[in-house]
Formats: C-alpha cells, sequence, structure tokens
C-alpha cells in the first residue's frame, strides 16, 4: 500500500524538488572540461540534492583541476555522504578503484549509508579507521581531502605524520588536492575547534615541509561576502563559505 501524502505535503515535497533542479541549472559545466568529468557530474547516479550543491561547489573544475581520469587509483579522505565518490567512481571506470577513508565517528550517521553505496559500485572501498593507524595504499594517483583538512586536528589527528603518508602513498607526480573553509589570515588554527575553519596559509606550509609542490592555489570557490567569523554550519545559506583549493603535487623525480 503507498503511504498517504496530503496535498499540502505533496505539493511542499514538489516544490522542493523544482527548487533543487533549479539551482542544479545555475551550475554551467565549462566548455573545457574532460568528457569524462562532465558525464560524471550529469550522471544519473548523482542525487538531486547533490547536484543541488553544485551551484556552490563547481566539481567539473575541482575534478578536472585533480587530473583524475580513467583508470586512475583514488584516495578519498572523509567521503561520506559520497558527494564527489559518486562523480570519483563514474571516472575512473572499472579499471580504477576508489578507496574511502572516514574516521570511525562517522559509523554512526554514515556507516550503513557507504557500504550500500561500496555493495552497488564494485571499484570502490570503505574502511574506517583512525587516520593516526592508517594503512595506504601504494601508487596512488590522486589524493582527495575535500573540506576536512581542518577537522584533522579537532580529531587529534597528528597532521605532519599523515601528510608524509599521502606522500609516500602517491605515484611520482601525483596530486593531493584539498579544498577547506577560510579563517582569517593569520589565525592558524586559532578558530578551527568553534568555527571549522583554517588558515589556508597553514595548509600550504604543512603539506609542503612533507614534500609537495604547490602547483595552484585556487579561489574558485571564494566569496568575499564572508567575513569569516561564522561557523561554517550557521551560514546564512548552506555552501557558501569562503573557500581556497589547493593542487599539490609530488615531485616526479
Amino acid at each position: 500500500m503507498r503511504p498517504f501524502v496530503s496535498g499540502f505535503w505533496a505539493a511542499c515535497l514538489g516544490l522542493a524538488v523544482l527548487a533543487s533542479a533549479a539551482l542544479a541549472a545555475d551550475y554551467v559545466i565549462p566548455a573545457d572540461v574532460p568528457d569524462y568529468v562532465r558525464d560524471a557530474v550529469n550522471s544519473p547516479d548523482r542525487s538531486d540534492e547533490a547536484k543541488a550543491r553544485d551551484v556552490h561547489r563547481h566539481p567539473a573544475e575541482i575534478l578536472a583541476m585533480s587530473e583524475v581520469k580513467p583508470g586512475d587509483h583514488v584516495v578519498e579522505f572523509a567521503g561520506f555522504g559520497q558527494y564527489y565518490t559518486t562523480m570519483l567512481s563514474n571516472i575512473v571506470g572499472p579499471g580504477g578503484q576508489v578507496d574511502m577513508f572516514d574516521l570511525p565517528y562517522t559509523e554512526e550517521r554514515a556507516g550503513a549509508g557507504s557500504r550500500a553505496f561500496v555493495d552497488s559500485h564494485p571499484n570502490t572501498s570503505y574502511t574506517l579507521v583512525n587516520y593516526n593507524d592508517i594503512e595506504l595504499p601504494k601508487n596512488v594517483d590522486v589524493v582527495f581531502n575535500v573540506l576536512y583538512y581542518h577537522d584533522l586536528s579537532i580529531n587529534d589527528i597528528d597532521v605532519a605524520r599523515l601528510n608524509r603518508r599521502i606522500y609516500e602513498a602517491l605515484k611520482p607526480g601525483g596530486v593531493f588536492l584539498v579544498v577547506d573553509h577560510n579563517a582569517r589570515a593569520g589565525s592558524g588554527r586559532g578558530d578551527t575547534k568553534t568555527l571549522h575553519r583554517i588558515d589556508p596559509e597553514l595548509i600550504r606550509q604543512e603539506v609542503t615541509a612533507a614534500g609537495f609542490v604547490l602547483e595552484e592555489q585556487s579561489d574558485l570557490l571564494s566569496n568575499p561576502k564572508d567575513d569569516h567569523t561564522q561557523m561554517i554550519f550557521r551560514m546564512p545559506e548552506r555552501g557558501t563559505t569562503d573557500r581556497t583549493v589547493f593542487k599539490f603535487r609530488k615531485p616526479r623525480s
């Protein structure tokens, strides 16, 4: 038997779907991204809720910047929710692999969903592990840490050690892609626990200290209206924090 939905709530649901579709329609994929990136962003495997976030997250540009391609081996930190995982799985295809590594505390809110995703996407894996004890695969092409670098210190992760492990896991020439919420310039981690933000200069310093070369620092996700004083979950509109995108590379030789 189909559940009863009142006319009022059905109308609300319809408006929500239309709103999501309108937001997704506002996001225009650049013409110069590879076709496999375009296909991944447009994939019917993605939810309407995920597509509605594209207008603020510019996934096609981020994926193109990372240089991920069919057949690649990708490591993704904090894949819960599978916003990027879905597109990465689509891009790397049956000849590639996407390994998600989440901290154990995410089990309650995301464990079942992540395992269900892996069950339907055989080129992915999901591991709950304390990042201080992590054993990463070798010869990885790309590592993603999107909006989670600041959380490492909040969860008592040895950030310098983890960055070195990422460096060792990547192939020569491999890319470490980092995106995070900007804090006040010069604040370091002073606002990290309270606002979930981090000074982008600190990210640059820490990652390059592990041996990486900063190849690109992009303001693609910048928002001049964000004064860096709001806790990220209390922003007037979800996904509108001022963010920095980093593309680090392990030297080729």
